[in-house]
């Protein structure tokens, strides 16, 4: 069973707060022009359905969707957004965060995305990584060989 407090969408959501937080009371200056900011939606919302769709991938294999216990997942998935990120939920939350980040335009809120993306990375992924090896042996060795953890494969 893994150790995180709160479930990782969760701590997305905190991030995205803390983003706002940031360009409220260390404005500093845009990065963006004008027009280029509200183009951040079109990463919150393709990191959306990034999202949903691994999930719903996930709820058609009738395999685990609980991030706690990942030694209780009954297959490991390789098809649709698994093809190009074994993650693909948590580049999700990594998207939105950087289509957010653009919207809020300012330099300071730039920081966080990557923050998430470590945190998560240590405290969440790796710890999964060790459960699925352990879980399915070779056959998740491979797939970790062949598809890149954030993207890429």
């Amino acid at each position: 069973m893994l150790k995180l407090r709160f479930p990782p969408p969760v701590y997305a959501f905190a991030a995205g707060l803390v983003m706002l937080g940031l360009r409220h009371y260390l404005p500093g200056p845009v990065v963006f022009p004008e027009p280029l900011a509200a183009w951040g939606w079109a990463g919150v919302a393709g990191g959306g359905l990034l999202t949903l769709w691994a999930l719903a991938i996930f709820a058609g294999v009738h395999t685990t969707l609980n991030p706690y216990e990942p030694s209780k997942a009954s297959r490991f998935v390789t098809h649709g957004p698994f093809r190009f990120s074994r993650n693909p939920m948590y580049l999700g939350y990594l998207t939105m965060l950087l289509g957010w980040a653009v919207w809020l335009d300012r330099l300071a809120v730039f920081a966080v995305p990557p923050l998430f993306a470590l945190f998560i990375t240590l405290r969440q992924i790796v710890p999964e990584e060790r459960a699925l090896t352990s879980l399915f042996g070779e056959p998740y060795v491979r797939y970790r060989q062949q598809v890149n953890r954030w993207l890429g494969g």
